[in-house]
């Protein structure tokens, strides 16, 4: 598995990259799958903010965490990361012995509990469904039309590239951008 590195505001020594490089590839013990993984390790305010990602087979996987020590952001950043893997194997896992006649109950308390049982019966509701027109624009524009609206997500039609995108706030303040790949 490949380990990706990178540095915002800090520098990541060797003997940090090591420790988090050895504990980044037991990921797979948990799923085999993972073709590469990034680490990412930003200081602000006096708090190192560390970013795991892995990629599962083409599911992208994410878990951060906040802690005076990069080392403990990392370790707890990364139990988080393990847990999702483990919950994600355990749905592919009971996804394959699906039954038809199986009777799926849940309360919307337990869904995000971690426990197997209520991992495994989750089934969101998707209360309402909307329609809306894309218009071309560009990103500044639907920053710009999101802030209007109140909302925290836009999706437009980028008038660039004739692609649909979606900007969003991120919980720093800043705003985020995703775009299709082609």
């Amino acid at each position: 598995m490949e380990v990706r590195f990178a540095a915002r505001g800090t520098e990541i020594d060797a003997g940090l990259k090591s420790y988090m490089e050895g504990k980044v590839s037991k990921l797979e013990k948990f799923f085999r799958k993972i073709s590469h993984s990034q680490v990412v390790v930003s200081f602000h305010k006096g708090n190192y903010n560390v970013e795991t990602t892995a990629n599962a087979n083409g599911v992208i996987l994410r878990a951060e965490d906040n802690a005076q020590d990069p080392r403990r952001a990392f370790d707890q950043a990364l139990k988080n990361l393990e847990r999702q893997i483990k919950r994600h194997n355990e749905y592919l896992k009971d996804k394959g012995q699906f039954h038809s006649e199986a009777d799926f109950s849940f309360s919307v308390d337990s869904a995000g509990s971690g426990n197997k049982e209520d991992w495994t019966t989750y089934d969101p509701v998707i209360e309402k469904v909307k329609k809306i027109a894309l218009h071309p624009m560009d990103p500044k524009e639907a920053v710009m039309q999101m802030e209007l609206v109140g909302h925290s997500f836009f999706m437009f039609q980028n008038g660039e590239t004739g692609d649909v995108n979606v900007v969003y706030k991120r919980k720093d303040g800043n705003y985020g951008r995703l775009e299709p790949i082609k």
